[in-house]
């Protein structure tokens, strides 16, 4: 065997081989998703003979309320988005117009890859609810949303009963609670915004006056966008070993035919001289 066929089998081994170990790096070091919150189970299993943690996630609860538009909303309006919540009053002085002000500059920044016409991504959903719906009317509601500009495709504001929107404060959402800032004692009120992904679980939560809590919020709401379903598997999900075997033997037949058809060629170049 000469040198440049054994040089030309190398490579055929060394490439795919390279390959196979680049591909697995990435794919064993990607990107951290924001964590999940609140786990409603965990049970340990044995998979393959390996101890594995089967994780179940508390999930946010179905209610029904009503939008800035007079109509009757439940949790199915944004099945398959993701969903930026925060809660507010109108009557407000204090902190809820710039959580508000904010919201509307994230939303803005929310657009899909559309170059030109609606720019608005159904994917994700901003949701701001009435933790004083008793004096946040549908009328009231509206004029908020006029006020700030909101675009309703995208964003609802929404009131109803008073139980269940302080049930998905603290029972679901489970929201660090003060009381006010003063205004009134008796109202659940917070600064925080929170990332519910599209399966209903909780996945961060960020203060909305705070510049670089809500840079992060949207480097993770990106991230999430990423992030496959469950079950959902990618179309070379568990095959990077199988596809790195296939390219090796590949290579290695295409590496010996090579040399076959060069010793063919020397004995017939060498019989052609005699």
């Amino acid at each position: 065997m000469n040198k440049k066929a054994i040089y030309g089998l190398l490579i055929a081994i060394v490439l795919p081989l390279t390959c196979y170990f680049v591909v697995k790096h990435f794919s064993d070091n990607v990107v951290t998703l924001p964590p999940r919150f609140f786990p409603d189970s965990v049970n340990t299993l044995l998979k393959d003979g390996k101890k594995v943690t089967d994780t179940t996630w508390h999930r946010i609860s179905d209610f029904k309320l009503t939008n800035q538009l007079g109509e009757t909303v439940t949790l199915d309006k944004y099945r398959g988005k993701t969903i930026i919540a925060d809660f507010f009053f109108t009557h407000c002085p204090t902190i809820c117009p710039g959580l508000t002000m904010n919201m509307r500059r994230l939303q803005q920044s929310v657009t899909n890859l559309e170059r030109v016409g609606d720019r608005t991504n159904k994917d994700v959903q901003f949701v701001s609810f009435s933790i004083d719906p008793e004096r946040d009317s549908v009328h009231q509601l509206k004029e908020w949303a006029d006020r700030f500009q909101i675009n309703p495709e995208q964003w609802d504001l929404l009131t109803g009963d008073k139980k269940t929107i302080y049930d998905l404060a603290l029972n679901d959402m489970k929201i660090g609670l003060v009381d006010g800032k003063g205004v009134d004692t008796s109202f659940i009120h917070t600064d925080h915004f929170v990332l519910i992904d599209s399966s209903r679980v909780i996945r961060g939560f960020y203060h909305g006056l705070d510049s670089a809590s809500l840079a992060r919020l949207s480097n993770d709401l990106i991230l999430l966008t990423l992030e496959k379903k469950p079950n959902e598997k990618g179309a070379l999900s568990g095959q990077i070993n199988f596809l790195a075997f296939v390219f090796l033997i590949a290579a290695i037949a295409v590496g010996l035919f090579l040399i076959v058809f060069k010793k063919k060629k020397n004995a017939e170049a060498f019989v052609d001289k005699k």
